[in-house]
């Protein structure tokens, strides 16, 4: 395991060969796997669960609520929301769940509405504004995004 000096991680339960670098902040009662490349600039909140094998590209914000599966993608500046109705300083009592399901690949500067989940080997392309379920082995693209390829008999 390797934490950049320059990060301030607060969480103990963080697995063998992860990477975390600098001026990331991760929250004490987040989790994170192992194996997993957690790149500058990321925030991880408390109820935050991040699985084996997952990459995290730069920028990304990870909020309360949110479960990320094995071998899942988070491209650059991937945005994700917790709260529908967010209003200044008024908490819901719980947050939204969004999962992103093992196998996923989310691309840069996606944004990811509150309890979605994002299924087994989807993709969501660079830009799109995922509103609603991403269904398993599909790419969707657009906004709002749109299925526009099945890849159950694409390679890997």
């Amino acid at each position: 395991m390797m934490i950049h000096a320059l990060s301030d991680v607060q969480t103990k339960d963080i697995g063998i060969d992860t990477n975390i670098w600098q001026y990331c902040v991760v929250l004490p009662k987040a989790s994170i796997g192992s194996n997993c490349n957690i790149c500058s600039h990321c925030f991880i909140e408390n109820d935050v669960s991040i699985a084996n094998n997952v990459t995290i590209k730069s920028g990304v914000q990870i909020w309360d609520g949110i479960t990320i599966e094995d071998n899942v993608f988070i491209g650059p500046n991937v945005t994700f929301a917790n709260d529908k109705y967010p209003r200044s300083k008024q908490y819901p009592e719980t947050f939204l769940k969004t999962v992103v399901k093992k196998g996923a690949s989310v691309g840069a500067n996606a944004t990811i509405s509150p309890g979605i989940i994002i299924y087994e080997d989807a993709i969501v392309g660079a830009g799109s504004v995922v509103t609603k379920d991403v269904p398993k082995n599909t790419l969707v693209v657009g906004n709002p995004a749109r299925i526009i390829k099945n890849l159950e008999n694409e390679t890997k």
